[in-house]
């Protein structure tokens, strides 16, 4: 069963955007921290973007600052992630979870940015 489920990514050309989606049947994302995390080939994974437990408090990796939104609809309980002006060295598995306590991690979105 999947717990955490992305999906949204793609190949797009440098300065084109994507947004990114994450959602659970199974946990909840309102009483949490969430972030979106980033794995690229031969680097070690890295949180981009985190978010309060109600959205409003966020927090931004330099690399993406002013380029990503994090956000997140409890009503729904789906995490997104806007990613606006992409370049190369975005180019990655992007995953979502929670903060501190991270449940079992999903398949990922692949993210694939072209010069």
């Amino acid at each position: 069963q999947v717990m955490l489920a992305e999906s949204g990514g793609g190949m797009v050309q440098t300065g084109e955007s994507l947004k990114l989606t994450c959602a659970s049947r199974r946990h909840t994302f309102s009483t949490e921290y969430m972030g979106w995390y980033r794995r690229a080939p031969g680097k070690e994974l890295e949180l981009v973007a985190s978010c309060a437990w109600d959205g409003r408090q966020t927090h931004y990796d330099t690399s993406v600052k002013g380029r990503f939104t994090i956000s997140k609809d409890n009503t729904k309980n789906i995490l997104y992630l806007q990613m606006n002006d992409l370049k190369p060295e975005d180019t990655a598995m992007y995953y979502c979870n929670a903060l501190g306590s991270p449940w079992p991690w999903g398949q990922g979105t692949q993210v694939t940015v072209s010069s």
